[in-house]
């Protein structure tokens, strides 16, 4: 059995794909303006966390035209769920193992 430390997956490291996911477990789906707003950052920082995010099938990417207009919606899997959970258990444990 692993650790808390061991636990942890290296995937939600970075503050921005951690935001991305904490804000998707509350969230049916966002889109790209959202997200930006919301974290705070550029649309390449952002992409490219998007990318990383979703080669490992944590979340699926939409897009569409709304009129002209073109719009990406974001998705959490089931397997990015069950892997954010899994990641905030450890903090969570990590954490009582301190106080």
């Amino acid at each position: 059995m692993k650790n808390s430390i061991e636990a942890l997956n290296k995937a939600f490291e970075s503050r921005v794909r951690l935001g991305i996911m904490s804000i998707l477990m509350v969230a049916e789906s966002v889109d790209f303006g959202t997200l930006k707003a919301e974290l705070k950052i550029t649309d390449g920082n952002i992409a490219s966390h998007i990318s990383a995010l979703e080669k490992l099938e944590y979340i699926n990417v939409k897009k569409q035209f709304i009129g002209k207009k073109p719009n990406t919606t974001y998705i959490i899997t089931a397997k990015g769920r069950k892997a954010f959970t899994l990641h905030i258990h450890a903090l969570e444990k990590i954490i009582k193992q301190t106080l």
